[in-house]
């Protein structure tokens, strides 16, 4: 029999570590989308994905660009080659990629241009949600920018198939953004904050 080296035992233990803290990772981000996105109704088809178990949760270690660039190629990939019954979306968490919005921002466009070079332009986008998020034209404090401020750093992916069937009613889909902007500054930012903190424990 042979016994394993105090090196390799240590390796083990550094794998389910960082098994058990992805797990937790995936667990905040699953609360925020059950308790946020869904509860307070700010996307559309959200709960209809997560009751059916259709969202796929990723965690990855990259801690920059292009190791992050490298993580997303993949889940793109995957997401492309799975049916829908299986996968329906994949949300792609980064926890030591880009903890800067700016940095953030800049990344959104290489990522979209992977999208197009992978060829999967009208079949899959991509949507952001940070921590810091800013909506063009607000204040750091508005109300709305917690439409897309989430635990870690993270890139949703979309299909657009599934887009393009909840935005059936175009007057509808349209009038989501300020009815978000009216629920989220009824709640007010005490509320929501407490929410949050709930949320991440």
């Amino acid at each position: 029999m042979q016994i394993a080296s105090n090196e390799s035992l240590t390796t083990i233990d550094e794998v389910l570590v960082e098994k058990q803290n992805d797990q937790a990772v995936i667990e905040v981000t699953r609360r925020w989308v059950v308790d946020m996105v869904i509860g307070l109704n700010l996307c559309p088809f959200a709960r209809r994905v997560s009751d059916s178990g259709l969202i796929r949760y990723a965690v990855t270690d990259a801690g920059d660009s292009e190791d992050l660039l490298v993580a997303l190629e993949k889940e793109l990939v995957a997401l492309a080659a799975s049916p829908r019954s299986a996968v329906e979306t994949t949300i792609l968490i980064h926890p030591k990629a880009l903890s800067d919005f700016s940095d953030y921002l800049v990344f959104l466009n290489y990522a979209d241009s992977l999208v197009r070079r992978l060829g999967l332009l009208r079949t899959i986008q991509i949507a952001g949600f940070h921590p810091q998020y800013q909506f063009e034209g607000t204040t750091p404090e508005s109300p709305e920018n917690y439409t897309n401020r989430s635990p870690q750093p993270m890139l949703h992916l979309l299909r657009e198939e599934s887009v393009t069937e909840v935005s059936g009613d175009r007057a509808a889909l349209a009038a989501i953004p300020q009815r978000n902007i009216k629920t989220l500054r009824s709640l007010g930012k005490a509320e929501i904050l407490a929410r949050l903190q709930r949320i991440n424990g």
